[in-house]
């Protein structure tokens, strides 16, 4: 569907302000183009917030919690579940619409918005399961709890790689527990934003609804500033590179502020000796070229026990040779663009760096022709043998760029190898050795918040809790128990005698 029909479809303005409350859409801040990566071409134009625009949508947030918190959790959940059904209507619209903002594929463009869907369902369910602990009292006609309460305003902070379903992910789960939540998304693709948002106050208003209880803010990194040091925003969810991570923790934490950090992932797969070469080699090519490189959960490493690093490596080259890189929106394609010509740059420096330090190019890199590819922003997916100890390794590059290094004999030097870089999010083993994969799976083994056996680095379901240790940032969202991030703990005890007994045997006689 041609792009202008398509915003139509999802009631976007070429020209639209990007601040919302559930009503009116107003900013008087500086403009935000959106281009695509697919084709270099003007999406649209978002008019970012100015400070008395982002005072206003306080505002309504803070009116709507009030309103919101006294809802039941079974009702709140009746609203995600609607909003799960919309999205169910719109998969199609949105599915697109992320694919020529964003650039990844058509396929995970739409797996992107089922995502949301998910989530929507799994928050409908926990809206009823909203629990607490019962304990033993230590003295007698005594009843001691623990129950979960909301924190009021939850900010969402989101990156251009998953525009849609990080919010969904927060979202979902905040607004069940009681929460209201404002959304910071990424400027690079800030129409995403605005459909979600007219999606969701089209269910705030058939409900009758605060329109506080979901906003937009669209702008820079002032916006994001704005949040982290706003003491009337109980917990900030951002999601993102270590750097901003750690700027938004430093401001968040000096009031005292609860952030949950969801930051950069240096993933690696370990391939034993007694590993699927075929399952692993399909493993670690849509790790690293899925999304072209740009998940926080994408492959960056590949870690080659000597017996097999030949063989494997053979296999490895000739599936790079089989991928075709184009129009993302061509399910025929397996490889998109980068978001902009800033990690097209990234890109090449990255390659740069890694030829000063040793790397032998089995799978040679590339920008490549804007004339032909119709975008600046198309590269070749390139593979590196390099030593493990190499700088480029372990920094994070947001690119289809992947590297190769081997390992002597034991499976403890592999898990050395994969644990010594700061990241901690995502990691693998390919192994069909019980020793193995249980010695990976153990506390001396994977130090990341995710260890996956026998599949690769990316593709989390909603039913897990999703994030990373180090400098990951440590937050946990989706599936589990993460819902206890977006509520504050309180124990309750309750007398029920007429004595007032003192907990460790205290006695006070007046």
């Amino acid at each position: 569907m041609e792009i202008k029909k398509l915003l139509e479809k999802l009631s976007i303005n070429s020209n639209h302000e990007g601040c919302n409350a559930g009503g009116i859409w107003h900013a008087d801040g500086a403009s935000i183009p959106s281009f695509s990566p697919v084709d270099g071409s003007l999406l649209g134009t978002v008019q970012g917030a100015s400070v008395e625009d982002y005072e206003r949508i306080m505002d309504k947030a803070e009116d709507a919690y009030l309103t919101f918190r006294t809802i039941p959790a079974p009702k709140r959940g009746e609203l995600v579940r609607q909003l799960g059904n919309k999205l169910r209507k719109k998969k199609s619209y949105l599915g697109q619409l992320v694919s020529w903002e964003m650039g990844k594929s058509l396929q995970e463009g739409l797996g992107e918005v089922q995502e949301m869907i998910d989530i929507c369902d799994f928050a409908v369910g926990l809206s009823r399961q909203l629990h607490g602990v019962t304990m033993t009292s230590e003295r007698p006609s005594h009843r001691l709890y623990e129950q979960y309460h909301p924190l009021g305003v939850v900010g969402v902070i989101s990156a251009f790689n998953f525009p849609v379903a990080v919010w969904s992910w927060n979202v979902a789960l905040a607004w069940v527990c009681g929460n209201v939540c404002i959304w910071k998304p990424s400027e690079k693709t800030p129409l995403c934003s605005i459909a979600c948002q007219q999606i969701i106050s089209e269910v705030l208003k058939e409900n009758e609804m605060p329109e506080g209880i979901s906003c937009v803010v669209n702008g820079g990194a002032e916006v994001g500033k704005w949040m982290a040091e706003d003491q009337r925003i109980a917990l900030v969810s951002a999601t993102g590179s270590t750097r901003m991570g750690k700027d938004v923790a430093q401001r968040v934490g000096a009031r005292l502020g609860k952030s949950l950090l969801e930051l950069g992932g240096n993933n690696a797969i370990i391939i034993t000796p007694s590993a699927d070469l075929d399952t692993a080699m399909r493993a670690a090519v849509f790790g690293a070229v899925g999304t072209c490189g740009q998940r926080c959960t994408s492959t960056r490493r590949l870690i080659v026990h000597k017996d097999i690093f030949e063989s494997f490596t053979t296999v490895l080259q000739k599936a790079y040779g089989q991928l075709r890189i184009g129009d993302p929106l061509d399910e025929n394609n397996h490889v998109g663009p980068l978001i902009d010509k800033d990690a097209v740059s990234m890109y090449q420096e990255a390659i740069a760096e890694a030829n000063s330090q040793g790397a032998t190019w089995l799978v040679e890199g590339g920008v490549l022709s804007e004339k032909e590819y119709g975008s600046a922003c198309y590269v070749k997916p390139a593979v590196a043998i390099i030593d493990h100890d190499a700088p480029i390794v372990h920094k994070e590059t947001f690119a289809p760029i992947l590297y190769i290094m081997k390992y002597e004999e034991s499976l403890e030097e592999a898990i050395a190898i994969q644990n010594e870089v700061k990241q901690g999010l995502s990691s693998s083993i390919m192994s069909l050795n019980m020793q193995e994969t249980e010695t990976f799976l153990s506390h001396w083994g994977s130090d990341c918040g995710i260890a996956n056996v026998n599949i690769g680095t990316s593709g989390a379901e909603i039913g897990g809790a999703f994030g990373g240790e180090k400098e990951t940032g440590g937050g946990r969202e989706s599936g589990s128990d993460a819902w206890k991030a977006y509520m504050r703990r309180q124990t309750n005890t309750l007398n029920f005698s007429k004595e007032l007994p003192l907990a460790q045997g205290i006695v006070f006689d007046l």
